[in-house]
């Protein structure tokens, strides 16, 4: 304690900075406290003198409202009764008075017995009124702070007033009571801040080494000249090699960020060599170091020599006398820094066009004023070019403005032999005209617009050609107009790297859009042309390919649909995917598609038929397994044509549904696929729940199937994964969007097939898509007719009497004949190969369909039968009187069926 005593006596015996800081401190700390000590006095009376107002208003209005007040007040003596409740009320709610009186002021309550009966003395005639008096009056216990309520009987008049008040005494007691407290309050703060300053104070004279006002100035002098005068640059580092000052030089040599200051040395982004430098701390003189587009000499001097504080000095040193010598390396890393930045900025896409526009984009303006990019057309379909000849098509142009007298975007350009473009497309070497002024032939391509080029400000070209794999696919012009200096060898050496990587990436493009294009006819020309006609449904349908990206993935895939007529009036509805894209997805799928066709020639039910499906996809797996890089064909430049290899099927997906308009039954089945859409006649929608079986080629699982019966004008919604997949959301969000985009009553299949593109595929899809929507109809009841048969021979002659008669009311009685032939042989047969029960249905539809059916599972067979032969001839008869017949199988035995063309009307076949 001694020792800070005697250090505060000669401090305050010193004249420094910290002696004055003290006292202007303690001065301050003062004055504060004062004005806090007189706030907090003023507050606490307001706040006591606010507290009295609310409370002696609350308790009038308590009392007021008091049960039983009324009866006292009309009973023979409401003092009697009243004295003693407001006394105790009093003293309950610490007011100094509760007063009950009439509405003229007569007193029947008071703390002082001897005032019942007397004159109240206040402001009484608002409440009177019904209103609220608030109020300070001298009354008979002193100054008081009051409030007067109006009492309000039940039929709404004022029957009595109630007073209720505080006295100034007890709100002056409140306040003296708290000033101890604040008092000391107020010496405690005041002995802290003192304190508190005394150790700043302290602090302060051991940082200013106890330096007066004069020195200190003195020394800011000195600092601000070194931060703002000194020419060079000067960083001071602590001993945690952060930076502690850097002065404008230091700041305008290393480009230093404002909020330097405080960082480490590795983090003050200037160059890896000096950052090391200066994390290192170790002694340096003159080391050369480049920061930026400077080459600067850094020298390095530890502080902590002679028992100074930790940390370096750096002086840094603009060697502008090396400028010159670094001149030709600052242009070459330049020049790499542009060809570096050309690889990643052209040839992001697979598109030609694109490709030969990002070339323009980038050169201008950075080594151009004007790019245009010409190329043969065969290229910009993805074939090679036809020949040497110079006749291009622009197909990109870029420039500083868009007034140039160039020949604009698409122009179909025959240079002339004298011109850098056709020598440079004739050589495949780069052309320079530095002096186009000169006219050295360039002008003869054409000589009015070679006067306007000149008049416009273009003094000089290079033609530099798109030369790749050893094909000249085009040519690519820069030209300088707003550039006074003319291009020179370096830029032609540079102009030819340039183009040179920009070809290889428009080659790439152009093989890619040759195989695009291949594929996109192959699947069009695998894919139904037009579908058949039917009357089981109405159907619209979609295929869109998918959008190609910069990395070849995207393009033609394997996706596909069908509509396939059935015996019966039926019909078949198929959706399929093979994964992948590309030439051998397309074939996959063509392949598949047929397979599909010969299935369904067979009339299998759903579940029978992708089974069949998944054997073949599982052989032809195998086969590519053992035989895929045989088959490998090579294109011109020795690349397989879908990536090198021929891939697996596996991965493929199928959906096939089967409709019966007759019954309205719709039986469903898939392999690994996404269930289809129902959208009822009401406009309700939702997913058709089939049990899913494994993706076609794995094998191992059996499919199952569904079936519903669908009310006329149902649609069935199939489509593949690319509509509803996206990398911006979940799929489960994209099947809710398809859901609600179709579930629309009274919309055709076209309007809904739109409507379902337009909500989940606003651009370009990164998938190929796939989809069929179909309504479904109804046979008329007048169109069918059907006939349960006795396994008895002679019920054959009523079945074609019942049969003609029916004929006739259709109006087909030319047909009556070949009908009675056909089903008398068919239902002949059934009575005595088959079991019962037999029955026999007419259809009339596009074509008359005659079928026969009977318990057996047992099919009968076409045969030539021998001269000697009894029987055999019946089944040769109906083939050759039927347009077509068949057998398919039930759950109950089998179908035999016949087609006979209607005249005038066209079979609906597939």
């Amino acid at each position: 304690m001694a020792g800070f005593i005697s250090h505060m006596r000669s401090m305050l015996s010193a004249r420094t900075v910290a002696r004055q800081v003290f006292f202007l401190q303690v001065a301050i700390v003062v004055l504060l406290v004062v004005a806090a000590m007189v706030a907090l006095v003023l507050q606490s009376r307001t706040d006591s003198e606010r507290e009295a107002r609310t409370r002696s208003l609350a308790v009038a209005k308590t009392f007021a409202s008091a049960p039983g007040l009324e009866e006292a007040l009309a009973g023979p003596d409401p003092s009697a009764v009243l004295q003693p409740r407001a006394e105790l009320a009093r003293v309950g709610s610490d007011v100094a008075f509760i007063v009950v009186m009439t509405p003229e002021g007569v007193r029947y309550t008071h703390p002082d017995p001897a005032q019942i009966g007397r004159k109240y003395i206040g402001t009484i005639a608002p409440a009177a009124a019904g209103g609220i008096v608030r109020e300070t009056v001298t009354g008979t216990l002193g100054p008081s702070i009051r409030a007067v309520v109006p009492v309000v009987g039940q039929n709404g008049e004022v029957i009595a007033l109630v007073a209720a008040g505080v006295t100034s005494d007890q709100v002056s007691g409140i306040v003296e009571a708290q000033l101890p407290l604040l008092f000391g309050t107020a010496a405690a703060a005041l002995a802290l801040t003192t304190g508190g300053t005394a150790l700043v104070s302290r602090r302060l004279m051991r940082q200013t080494h106890g330096l007066g006002p004069a020195e200190m100035t003195r020394m800011y002098d000195h600092h601000d000249a070194v931060l703002h005068s000194v020419r060079e640059g000067v960083l001071i580092l602590d001993g945690d090699r952060r930076l502690v000052l850097a002065n404008d030089e230091a700041r305008r040599l290393l480009d230093l960020a404002p909020d330097a200051p405080g960082s480490p040395a590795l983090d003050l982004g200037i160059d890896p060599d000096m950052a090391r430098l200066l994390d290192s701390g170790r002694p340096a003189a003159d080391e050369v170091h480049v920061a930026g587009d400077r080459l600067l000499a850094v020298n390095q001097r530890p502080t902590d020599r002679d028992g100074g504080p930790p940390g370096a000095v750096v002086t840094l040193r603009d060697t502008t006398e090396l400028r010159a010598l670094t001149g030709r390396a600052d242009i070459a890393r330049e020049r790499l820094r542009l060809l570096y930045d050309a690889g990643i900025c052209i040839g992001t896409t697979l598109d030609v066009v694109r490709t030969a526009q990002e070339l323009a984009d980038f050169a201008v303006p950075r080594f151009a004023d004007f790019v245009t990019v010409d190329l043969a057309d065969p290229v910009v379909l993805g074939e090679k070019p036809a020949g040497r000849g110079a006749d291009v098509r622009r197909v990109a142009f870029r420039g500083i403005r868009d007034d140039s007298p160039l020949y604009p975007t698409g122009s179909l350009i025959s240079f002339v032999p004298s011109t850098p473009q056709a020598a440079g497309f004739g050589t495949g070497k780069v052309v320079m005209e530095a002096d186009m002024a000169a006219l050295s032939g360039w002008q003869e391509q054409d000589p009015a617009n070679a006067r306007r080029l000149l008049a416009y400000g273009i003094h000089s070209m290079i033609a530099a050609p798109l030369r790749a794999r050893g094909v000249v696919l085009g040519v690519a012009t820069f030209w300088r107009a707003e550039k006074p200096e003319p291009f020179e060898e370096d830029d032609q050496s540079l102009a030819e790297e340039l183009v040179a990587r920009a070809a290889v990436s428009v080659d790439n493009a152009r093989r890619y859009t040759r195989e695009h294009t291949m594929a996109v006819t192959l699947q069009r020309s695998l894919l139904p042309r037009a579908l058949p006609q039917q009357t089981a449904v109405d159907v619209a349908h979609r295929y869109l390919p998918a959008q190609a990206g910069a990395g070849g993935v995207g393009g033609v895939g394997g996706d596909w649909f069908d509509v396939i007529p059935l015996p019966g009036a039926r019909i078949a509805l198929v959706v399929g995917d093979v994964v992948g894209h590309g030439l051998h997805a397309a074939a996959t799928m063509g392949r598949l598609r047929t397979a599909v066709h010969n299935f369904a020639n067979l009339d299998l039910p759903p579940d029978e038929l992708l089974w069949h499906l998944d054997e073949l996809v599982a052989r032809i797996d195998e086969d590519e397994g053992e035989h895929g890089n045989e088959d490998v064909d090579e294109d011109e430049n020795g690349y397989g044509g879908d990536g090198g290899a021929v891939a697996q099927v596996t991965g493929a997906t199928c959906l096939y549904a089967i409709y019966d308009p007759g019954s309205r039954l719709c039986t469903l089945a898939r392999a690994g696929h996404l269930g289809p859409v129902l959208v009822r006649p009401d406009g309700s929608s939702e997913f058709v729940q089939i049990p899913g079986g494994p993706p076609l080629g794995l094998g191992g699982l059996p499919f199952e199937t569904v079936e519903l019966e669908l009310p006329e004008g149902s649609t069935l919604v199939l489509y593949t994964d690319g509509l509803v997949e996206d990398r911006g959301r979940d799929i489960d969000e994209g099947l809710e969007l398809l859901r609600r985009a179709v579930a629309h009553p009274g919309r055709s299949p076209e309007e809904t097939c739109r409507a379902a593109l337009e909500c989940l595929l606003p651009g370009r899809p990164r998938d190929d898509v796939a989809v069929l929507v179909a309504r479904t109809r109804v046979l008329d009841a007048d169109r069918t007719a059907a006939w349960e048969v006795r396994s008895d021979p002679s019920a054959v002659a009523p079945v074609r009497a019942e049969a003609t008669r029916t004929l006739e009311s259709w109006g087909l009685h030319e047909e009556a004949f070949v009908t009675e032939l056909i089903l008398s042989e068919l239902v002949t047969n059934a009575i005595r190969y088959g079991t019962g029960p037999i029955r026999v249905r007419l259809i009339r539809d596009r074509v008359l369909i005659c079928e026969v059916s009977d318990g057996s599972s047992t099919a009968p067979h076409l045969r030539r039968a021998a001269e000697s032969d009894e029987g055999g001839r019946g089944l040769f008869l109906v083939a050759q009187f039927a347009e077509r017949w068949g057998t398919r199988y039930t759950a109950e035995g089998k179908v035999i069926w016949t087609e006979q063309i209607i005249p005038g009307r066209m079979p609906g076949r597939g």
